[in-house]
């Protein structure tokens, strides 16, 4: 059983939230810990049409960001890892930088302590030279993976929802989990 933390913060996104957390509970080998920033719950109501609860239920355990005692806040918890996504640069600004402050923020820095795998789905455009210099200095940690999330079209989707698929699988690869609809890059060679 692998156990992910999935963090969602404010950034415009959650819709890809959303379908991460459906493609991992259809995973039987993960079990997915939630915990969602203030301004993530105001982003989903406006980019949404789920409730709160509805989100919820899509992970297997809720932790409060506000409580920064939870078992997810210590290195001692096991985990594979953790997908921020999205990842606001306000919330990359607070991993770069230390700043543990809620429950979100200090399970980033206990993967990075702890040297487990942290992916953080970067959404920002276009982005100023701080969000580069916070996001170059995250991206010297070899347990952290920045991947924004950029759409591809090599694969010729026909809708958003096949778009959607293929970052879902880029991110579950970094934790060598398949999601079949994804279709890697197969050049015509």
């Amino acid at each position: 059983m692998k156990r992910i933390i999935v963090g969602i913060s404010g950034a415009s996104g959650l819709p890809l939230a959303v379908h991460l957390l459906e493609a991992l509970k259809m995973n039987p080998e993960v079990e997915t810990i939630l915990t969602v920033s203030e301004s993530a719950k105001q982003t989903l109501m406006l980019e949404t049409s789920i409730s709160f609860e509805s989100l919820l239920s899509k992970a297997d355990h809720y932790e409060d960001v506000k409580n920064i005692g939870a078992a997810i806040a210590s290195g001692t918890y096991p985990s594979a890892g953790m997908i921020i996504i999205p990842c606001s640069m306000k919330t990359a600004a607070g991993i770069a930088n230390g700043y543990s402050d809620n429950l979100l923020l200090r399970c980033a820095d206990v993967m990075i302590k702890e040297h487990r795998q942290l992916i953080l789905a970067v959404r920002e455009n276009p982005l100023s030279a701080i969000h580069l210099e916070n996001l170059l200095k995250l991206s010297r940690f070899s347990n952290i993976t920045i991947m924004p999330m950029i759409l591809t079209y090599y694969q010729k989707p026909t809708t958003i929802k096949e778009m959607e698929d293929h970052l879902i699988g880029k991110l579950l690869a970094q934790f060598e989990l398949s999601y079949q609809p994804f279709k890697p890059w197969q050049p015509n060679c």
